[in-house]
């Protein structure tokens, strides 16, 4: 499934991929030791199969009070080494919740990147709120497939509403197998580009993503 993924991913003109895997403070999670050694596999496997997509190690990691304490222990895992931290929520969490879970992250010298905050009630409902954490210093990632709909209107329009204040600064697949949640991203990238520029389109699939790998973004 894994290398399936990786074929579809090519083939959408994905020279790169950060692997979120799931992590939960408080939780069983696999232990670092095992994510690397599933993460070196992965990579010797696809490049036999001839993929030239290149990997990196990150975690989705859901916000807990342990969470900070993980990434110093390297439990978890930013993205691609860097300060950059993927930090989910529960949807209907409470704001005050949120905005103090990134104050810390900033104060620890991290920087968060919301996960498909356009799933976040609290932010949506009231979008200062969104515009709040943006100038706080968050990062604001969405989903592809918010993008072009397949998660429903609703998530579309407030999806639209932050790309028309370029609010969001990282778009992603958030595909989880080969069936119902692929990769695809050309389709979404076509849309932003026609909608919003050729050149915002390019900063927030490929060149933000780009500067994060190479340790120059945050």
């Amino acid at each position: 499934m894994a290398l399936e993924m990786l074929r579809r991913a090519q083939a959408e003109g994905i020279q790169g991929i950060i692997l979120t895997p799931h992590y939960k403070p408080m939780r069983h999670n696999a232990r670092p030791e095992t994510v690397r050694r599933a993460f070196y596999q992965l990579e010797k496997l696809k490049d036999t199969a001839g993929i030239s997509t290149r990997l990196y190690l990150g975690n989705e990691v859901y916000y807990g009070s342990d969470m900070i304490n993980a990434l110093r222990e390297e439990k978890a895992f930013t993205m691609a080494g860097s300060t950059c931290v993927l930090v989910e929520f529960n949807p209907v969490e409470d704001y005050a919740y949120i905005r103090e879970a990134a104050y810390r992250l900033l104060a620890e010298g991290y920087v968060p990147i919301l996960a498909h905050v356009e799933r976040y009630r609290c932010l949506m409902e009231k979008k200062v709120r969104a515009e709040e954490l943006y100038d706080m210093g968050c990062h604001l990632q969405v989903n592809a497939s918010s993008i072009t709909g397949e998660n429903g209107m609703t998530c579309r329009q407030h999806v639209k509403w932050l790309l028309g204040r370029e609010y969001v600064s990282f778009v992603g697949t958030d595909c989880h197998d080969d069936k119902k949640r692929t990769p695809k991203m050309a389709k979404a990238a076509a849309y932003v580009a026609k909608k919003y520029g050729e050149s915002y389109s390019r900063e927030i699939f490929r060149d933000n993503a780009a500067a994060l790998i190479q340790g120059n973004y945050g």
